[in-house]
């Protein structure tokens, strides 16, 4: 039988053997802009100079200094920023630091332990460790007049305070599943996930700046399915239109108020969320196939997504 002592020990032991693995990989980012002077964190992930780090902590500016824990500093280059998902890729001039390994936030569960891993008040290479104490939580970020959700967000009790932004949130193994973004309050912290989305948005930012998106031109909100439905297709909600832009894609593709739709490209929806998570670069001009529950009845439609200007 695994005595407390034992378990503390084992616990210490995971924390330290993650914090050894990413700390090299974390630096402390420097940045200057119209408004002030500025800080945060920030992870490599690439051999070749590649950074992740959060929107927010770079916005407004197009390069600064970073600093690893061993000492070393390079000036970075912003490559590009999504401030709808709080991503944001820099790459720094001078050589590159060991990098951390991405992992997938989709594998997370509740209670798992967790390790923050950054800058914060300036203090360099500090880790706190906690647990997923939340999955599928929504933090709503705002772009000029655009304010989306970002979905799925990691919340955990990681102690986290201002300089954790652009930090690394790692599993038990070491690998980076979450960019830390905000603090939620006393005890609770939030962070980005790393997914197959928002490698998606990564992956875009690396090669062009910028992130497309898709539009389909549809608002709506939760509605529970009929129990039997709900039962039949292991799915409790639909999502229900309260909103069809005339003239948009799903106007276009026969989509009426209403309609509650319960999948879209063969994934369940639920919510908006679900919607939002289809809308990048490659749905534009693709074939998306919805189904709705109309009057009793399911009714399958094609959209094609547009550009959103």
């Amino acid at each position: 039988m695994t005595t407390e002592s034992e378990a503390l020990d084992a616990y210490s032991k995971v924390v330290s053997t993650v914090a050894a693995k990413v700390l090299p990989s974390v630096a402390s980012l420097s940045v200057r802009t119209a408004r002030g002077e500025g800080a945060g964190s920030g992870v490599a992930f690439t051999d070749d100079g590649f950074m992740l780090t959060s929107a927010h902590v770079v916005a407004g500016a197009v390069g600064g200094v970073a600093e690893f824990t061993d000492g070393n500093e390079s000036r970075f280059d912003v490559v590009g920023t999504d401030p709808l998902a709080d991503l944001a890729v820099l790459r720094v001039r001078d050589g590159s630091a060991p990098t951390a390994a991405l992992g997938d936030a989709d594998t997370l569960r509740i209670g798992q332990l967790v390790v923050a891993v950054g800058n914060p008040l300036g203090l360099a290479g500090s880790v706190t460790a906690g647990v997923v104490s939340a999955l599928g939580r929504s933090l709503p970020v705002r772009d000029g007049r655009r304010t989306r959700l970002i979905d799925d967000v990691i919340q955990t009790d990681a102690a986290l305070n201002p300089g954790n932004s652009g930090g690394a949130l790692a599993d038990s193994i070491g690998k980076v599943v979450g960019i830390n973004t905000a603090v939620a309050g006393i005890g609770l912290g939030l962070a980005v996930p790393i997914n197959s989305t928002t490698r998606t948005i990564i992956s875009e930012l690396m090669t062009t700046g910028k992130v497309r998106r898709a539009f389909l031109g549809v608002a709506g909100a939760p509605a529970p399915l009929p129990p039997q439905l709900a039962t039949r297709l292991s799915q409790r909600r639909g999502l229900r239109l309260m909103e069809v832009v005339p003239g948009s894609p799903a106007a276009k593709a026969g989509l009426f108020l209403g309609d509650v739709i319960v999948s879209a490209g063969g994934k369940k929806v639920q919510g908006v969320q679900d919607i939002q998570r289809l809308m990048l670069g490659p749905a534009i001009g693709q074939r998306l196939s919805i189904t709705v529950l109309r009057r009793g009845a399911f009714v399958d439609v094609v959209a094609i997504p547009a550009p959103l200007d």
